[in-house]
């Protein structure tokens, strides 16, 4: 069978995703890469890390703190030309060389720029999972492109205690300022519920897994963190004027399962 549509994954031992992270130097930022890479273990291994840019520049001196620490692949882009991209170029070759080898089944693209649109849905085309991560202002096209897409402003918030450890050794300094953040997103009353609709049972009822799939099949970028809820389960135990909730015994297991539905 071709490399190039591979219908069944080649996972690791331990059953997770091997994910290739390929990250844009020009449109991300160095300083949530640890909370991000934390991220990404969510969803699979990272066995490739690669960042692309130009690390002669003084805009990229805040990467060149943070690759060694996180073992990611500088690859040196410099510009042919004023006004030309070439660093896109490069990452979107090295993604389809990837993709041709067969041994990923899944990447995650680290970047705002739209450009990326046409690689994650070639991407997804060959039947590898897509994951995104960007500011909020990454447009709508590159975001629904994704088969998952994280907004990166969720992520500043987790301080990574290693790096924490490591600066200790250092001499002090002062702190960083803190970035602005976006206003807060408003609450999906009716997305949620038109979701929820879509996913009971006869019954009316809904596993809370299969709703929380439902609604990143529906939005790629939908995440509970932006309306200030760690998880989904906590959104859904939050909103009692929206939901009622019921816990099942899974059979089988220990375990209990959440099962949710409209009030």
């Amino acid at each position: 069978m071709s490399n190039r549509e591979r219908p069944n994954p080649v996972r690791t031992d331990d059953g997770q995703l091997r994910l290739a992270v390929l990250i844009d130097a020009d449109n991300a930022q160095a300083s949530v890469i640890e909370a991000l890479l934390a991220e990404v273990a969510r969803f699979g291994d990272a066995i490739v890390r690669r960042i692309y840019g130009d690390f002669t520049s003084a805009q990229s001196s805040a990467w060149k703190k943070v690759l060694q620490r996180n073992a990611i692949k500088p690859v040196q882009q410099f510009a042919y030309s004023t006004g030309k991209n070439a660093t896109d170029s490069t990452l979107i070759i090295d993604a389809m060389d990837l993709l041709y080898t067969g041994n990923f089944d899944g990447f995650c693209l680290v970047t705002s720029d739209s450009d990326f649109t046409g690689l994650a849905t070639r991407l997804r085309e060959a039947g590898l999972m897509v994951f995104g991560f960007g500011e909020r202002k990454t447009p709508e096209a590159f975001r629904n492109a994704c088969h998952r897409f994280v907004f990166v402003e969720v992520l500043r918030s987790r301080e990574p205690e290693e790096a924490e450890a490591a600066d200790a050794t250092q001499p002090a300094r002062k702190p960083r300022p803190k970035q602005s953040e976006p206003a807060p997103a408003k609450f999906p009353k009716k997305f949620l519920m038109t979701a929820l609709e879509q996913s009971v049972d006869d019954e009316g009822w809904a596993n809370l897994g299969t709703f929380g799939s439902y609604l990143v099949k529906l939005q790629p970028d939908f995440d509970s963190r932006l309306y200030g809820y760690r998880k989904l389960s906590d959104l859904v135990r939050s909103r009692t004027d929206l939901f009622q909730i019921e816990e099942r015994q899974a059979q089988g297991t220990s375990q209990k399962d959440i099962f949710i539905r409209a009030k």
